[in-house]
């Protein structure tokens, strides 16, 4: 039966729950960043070459195995457990299989996005516990991960939908400085265009041409601080947002029947909804 659970009250017990790890939630997020960081820092600074083209895949394959650690850390926060920092990258011990239901997932949205823009939506949300499913249970097959996710997530996709945009200020807050940044630049290219009478479709040749410095800062500095500004604030609430997912995954095996029996309390003490909302979408 499906639970309608109270969002705030979820991520109000998840806050303390942080408070009470053994290993500092801010301290593994900046870890985890920084990494990303540093693995996003390779892949622009190669040049354009066989060897970059790599680079590019390596890296990125790289951090889809860090999110997994990353996640894996925040199943332990959930059941009360210690998780050291290397936890982070326990992911490598299955990173074939994260990898490989990471490209199949996108690939399955990529198809839904294909009829249109909300298929492709509703298509992300049915998968969206395919890989806690797989961290939960190495063994499954990551077709069988999917499938789970897709029958878990009957009765949640809105749920989940209206959990991203609770946390869309922080977001928001965090990109505050690449908004400025761009707006600048974009608005001092398109000035260029006008000045020297071309059109909209040489944007990309400007790009090198115009000054980038912004408010007395040069562009290197302004991709330095982007990348802290960003970082600091999401030391305060991506650790927070991975485990109130968790709460609803744990929701959301308890009324699919689907899973494991989850080891963490259940998310509030709420009664389960007698009658859920029909969500058509589920037809899909």
């Amino acid at each position: 039966m499906i639970e309608l659970l109270d969002r705030k009250a979820v991520k109000a017990q998840t806050a303390a729950l942080l408070e009470t790890a053994q290993v500092s939630p801010k301290a593994m997020t900046a870890l985890y960043l920084g990494l990303g960081i540093l693995l996003s820092a390779l892949r622009l600074g190669a040049n354009g070459n066989v060897f970059s083209v790599f680079l590019s895949v390596l890296t990125g394959l790289l951090s889809l195995v860090l999110d997994a650690g990353f996640l894996l850390y925040c199943m332990a926060v959930r059941r009360g457990e210690r998780a050291e920092y290397l936890t982070l990258f326990d992911g490598f011990g299955m990173a074939a299989k994260v990898v490989l239901l990471s490209l199949v997932k996108a690939l399955f949205v990529f198809l839904w996005s294909l009829l249109f823009v909300i298929p492709g939506i509703i298509a992300l949300y049915r998968y969206r516990f395919a890989l806690y499913n797989l961290l939960e249970d190495p063994e499954l097959d990551f077709m069988e991960a999917l499938g789970r996710s897709k029958r878990q997530t009957v009765g949640y996709k809105s749920q989940l939908f209206l959990l991203d945009l609770s946390y869309l200020p922080w977001i928001l807050l965090g990109d505050l400085l690449e908004i400025v940044y761009d707006v600048v630049l974009q608005t001092r290219m398109q000035e260029y265009l006008f000045t020297h009478g071309m059109n909209y479709a040489d944007l990309w040749m400007v790009s090198d041409l115009v000054d980038k410095t912004v408010f007395g800062v040069p562009g290197p500095v302004w991709q330095i601080l982007i990348a802290v500004w960003g970082l600091a604030i999401a030391l305060f609430y991506l650790p927070n947002y991975y485990c109130v997912n968790l709460a609803y995954f744990d929701s959301a095996k308890r009324a699919s029947g689907v899973g494991g029996s989850p080891d963490a309390p259940p998310a509030q003490d709420q009664p389960p909804r007698e009658d859920p909302p029909y969500e058509p979408w589920n037809e899909l």
